[in-house]
């Protein structure tokens, strides 16, 4: 049952910053994260609410970072039209406010494919890097009709000029290319290796690299060993 203290956005907002910790902070502050509440904790404090959407909207529009993260926590992604989700792709500062839009709202929306064309040549380089990422679930899980050398060809002109988030995106097109699709592969492992991006990446212990050679020989390796 939903926590009937929690069904206001102020209510909502108040529980946040008791739980906001100033380490946490610190920590994700330098990851492009302005908030410091642990993911579990507001895990948890999601489940307290339960499924609102209009106080997940609500705490979007707040621009409170922690408040975007827990919004997108409450939605429904059918509940979101190609508008709201254009709106919401440009309002997305915090690296992690971002990264779960995609994963939790975009890739999951009726308007997925919509949006990955609508956004491929925006102006706006959060957008395109949407678009890349909505790309990449298709090279993954339904390549048909994606012109795969054209991506390439646009991932070797373009990945390393493109900013921090969009070359992210971009680069795990290219390495999800390489994976899933072994008549690209070698090209894939090639542009990687002549751009070199993302190659000094600090990877920790029994992680895989994001460095794209590296990683799609990785992914192969468990697969087909």
């Amino acid at each position: 049952m939903p926590d009937p203290a929690l069904a206001t956005l102020d209510a909502v907002l108040a529980e946040l910053a008791a739980l906001e910790d100033p380490k946490a902070r610190a920590v994700n502050e330098r990851h492009g994260d302005a908030h410091g509440v642990n993911l579990t904790k507001m895990r948890a404090l999601a489940k307290r609410i339960g499924t609102d959407d209009a106080l997940g909207r609500e705490l979007w529009a707040s621009g409170d970072v922690a408040g975007q993260l827990l919004g997108l926590l409450l939605v429904r992604p059918r509940s979101f039209g190609p508008d709201d989700l254009d709106a919401m792709v440009r309002a997305t500062d915090s690296a992690k406010a971002h990264d779960w839009f995609v994963n939790y709202i975009a890739k999951k929306s009726p308007h997925a494919e919509e949006m990955r064309e609508r956004w491929m040549t925006d102006e706006d380089a959060d957008a395109r890097a949407a678009a890349w990422s909505l790309t990449t679930d298709r090279v993954a899980k339904k390549p048909e009709g994606l012109d795969l050398d054209a991506l390439l060809d646009t991932i070797e002109a373009e990945l390393t000029e493109a900013p921090a988030r969009l070359q992210w995106a971009m680069n795990e097109t290219l390495a999800t290319i390489g994976i899933h699709h072994p008549s690209r592969r070698e090209r894939a492992i090639a542009i990687g290796e002549r751009l070199q991006v993302l190659a000094d990446y600090p990877t920790p212990p029994n992680c895989t690299s994001p460095f794209a050679p590296i990683w799609i020989a990785e992914i192969v390796r468990r697969r087909e060993g």
